[in-house]
């Protein structure tokens, strides 16, 4: 991170998001973290979270703001008296940011999100361990998933055996709100789930994704509760094409908007493009959705280290979608799957 403030003349780093502290220190809860170019990081916490940080954060002097400072006021005296004159941070509400200038006056201060981000979308091997072990969790889930699914039983039914075996498992707790989406809602990207039965023939997006020690994984796959019919085997056949060819696209060097051309020329060319509504992909790590993203925007070359879902998916409303996802580790010359499923649409 110091070299990151060199190369950007920052005299320090305001920290607020909750994940980019627990990044830099392996706390989780509400608190501020100072980074100086030169001295010790400090992390700011109020009394319920004090304690808890002391026996647990890494990198830091964990300092106590009592009852009734404000905890980015605690940051700015400690900053004047570091005499920091040029400061970047990850992300400040409006309001927060007008009276830490008034606090700061004559400081530079500098949005520099990105910065964090750079570190971010590389994972180290500790990081790919828990993310290794969130997809296995993960995995786990879906196996329970594809063995509960049938006509008679309600989406939250399914989902709840889904995070029910994640937890016995081992799983801190779920990745993002589990998604079983069937029939007519399975055109529905982020459908959640109700207390909708699931129907014979209906198909059934299932999304899930477990956490690890805050590391997370995603995978999907879409079913057919019983036989599929004709179009429901095509749909789904082009969209299994399109994330295959995508996955062997993967390696560190290519442009991440090449990858997601590789499978949205497939599904184009099959006359479905109108219906694959969003990016072919996105980073997981500490968020479900970070970057780099997988998209036609996004040119930025992959790099070995990164960690990103190829979800290619087909929506068509009043009929039903199909989505097949895995949680992907880009190597130099190769991608790997993390995440491991069968890729049946019968159960």
């Amino acid at each position: 991170m110091r070299s990151s403030l060199e190369k950007k003349e920052l005299e320090g780093y305001i920290v607020t998001n909750e994940s980019n502290i627990l990044y830099f220190t392996d706390f989780l809860g509400e608190a501020r973290l100072l980074i100086p170019r030169d001295g010790e990081n400090r992390l700011y916490v109020y009394g319920v979270n004090y304690e808890r940080a002391r026996q647990t954060a890494k990198n830091c002097f964990v300092e106590l703001v009592k009852w009734g400072e404000k905890a980015h006021l605690t940051v700015a005296d400690h900053a004047r008296n570091l005499n920091l004159r040029r400061l970047g941070f990850d992300a400040i509400d409006a309001s927060v940011f007008l009276r830490l200038s008034r606090a700061l006056k004559g400081v530079k201060l500098d949005a520099q999100g990105k910065l964090i981000w750079e570190l971010r979308k590389v994972k180290d091997e500790a990081e790919l361990k828990r993310i290794r072990k969130a997809s296995e969790l993960t995995s786990e889930g879906m196996k329970t998933a594809l063995e509960t699914v049938k006509p008679g039983l309600r989406e939250y039914e399914v989902a709840a055996e889904i995070e029910y075996a994640m937890r016995r498992a081992g799983s801190d707790g779920v990745a993002f709100d589990t998604i079983v989406a069937s029939g007519v809602r399975s055109a529905f990207p982020h459908g959640g789930c109700t207390d909708r039965r699931i129907l014979k023939g209906d198909l059934v997006v299932i999304d899930v994704g477990a956490k690890y020690r805050h590391y997370r994984s995603d995978l999907t796959r879409t079913v057919t509760a019983g036989k599929p019919s004709p179009r429901q085997t095509r749909i789904y056949e082009v969209v299994k094409d399109a994330q295959r060819r995508a996955f062997e696209s993967l390696r560190a060097g290519v442009k991440a908007c090449d990858v997601d051309a590789v499978a949205r020329q497939i599904i184009e060319r099959d006359g479905y493009g109108e219906f694959f509504v969003h990016g072919l992909g996105h980073g997981v790590g500490l968020d479900v959705h970070e970057p780099p993203g997988l998209n036609p925007e996004n040119d930025e070359a992959l790099k070995a280290g990164n960690v990103v879902t190829v979800e290619p998916g087909i929506y068509i409303v009043d009929f039903g979608g199909v989505r097949i996802e895995d949680t992907v580790l880009v190597h130099r010359n190769r991608a790997e799957r993390l995440t491991e499923a069968p890729y049946n649409l019968e159960v």
